[in-house]
């Protein structure tokens, strides 16, 4: 029984890989057009919320959203949300409809059409440099400047445990949101490390539940207050996360 389902889960990740391809290949001629221009990034944005569409449902799982809030139109926010897995990525593009930037790791421009996008579109950064963080951090500076908003998953990167509910947050988006008085907007991702995490014999199709937490606000705050914010934010998702399956 456990080789068959080995046997099913490397084909299923297989198949995740070949829906990312098909997904990029159909829909790279407007993802192409859409990023010649700077100031096109929101019909990129609507692209990409097709194409993570076409891929969340293409590996047989589906969405199932909880809101405590609604976005407003034409306003920034901070979106943060826990970070386990791949489909972190396709599932924050799924789960609103405002635009935002990705801040990510550089890695992820490696990989063949996708990286090409992802390098002209989001917001790269090696984490273990310091010169690259500092400079990730101008430039998002500068996409909330226009209006936009940014997405960061605070953790850092994927715990490479497993058994890690929720890792401890790092300090950037706080500081950001703080900066410009942004709302931060928690989500809480509950099934992506079922789905597809990064443990290779582990995964596969089903429901993906999110969380959509009332915005915590940044008025008045100040650089000081960005350790408690960061520790308010957390703590809403890490209680979110340890709430019984139902």
């Amino acid at each position: 029984m456990k080789l068959l389902k080995q046997i099913f889960v490397t084909f299923y990740r297989i198949w995740f890989y070949i829906i990312i391809a098909l997904a990029t290949i159909l829909l790279f001629p407007f993802l192409l057009i859409s990023i010649l221009k700077y100031s096109w990034y929101p019909f990129f944005f609507k692209v990409a919320r097709t194409w993570s569409a076409f891929i969340i449902f293409g590996i047989g799982c589906y969405p199932i959203i909880k809101r405590e809030v609604a976005y407003e139109k034409g306003k920034s926010y901070m979106f943060v949300a826990n970070h386990t897995s791949m489909l972190d990525i396709m599932l924050m593009f799924y789960s609103t409809k405002n635009p935002f930037v990705f801040v990510g790791k550089k890695e992820l421009a490696k990989i063949p059409l996708f990286g090409y996008i992802y390098k002209r579109t989001c917001i790269l950064v090696d984490r273990g440099n310091t010169k690259s963080r500092v400079e990730a951090f101008r430039r998002a500076e500068i996409r909330l400047n226009e209006g936009l908003s940014v997405c960061i998953f605070p953790e850092g990167g994927v715990p490479d445990d497993l058994s890690v509910l929720l890792d401890e947050f790092k300090d950037g988006a706080f500081r950001l949101a703080i900066d410009h008085q942004i709302p931060v907007a928690p989500m809480t991702f509950h099934d992506n490390k079922k789905r597809f995490p990064y443990s290779f014999f582990i995964g596969g199709p089903g429901k993906m539940r999110v969380k959509v937490h009332k915005l915590i606000p940044t008025e008045n705050l100040t650089l000081e207050n960005r350790k408690e914010l960061k520790k308010e934010t957390r703590g809403v998702i890490l209680e979110e996360l340890q709430k019984p399956t139902v």
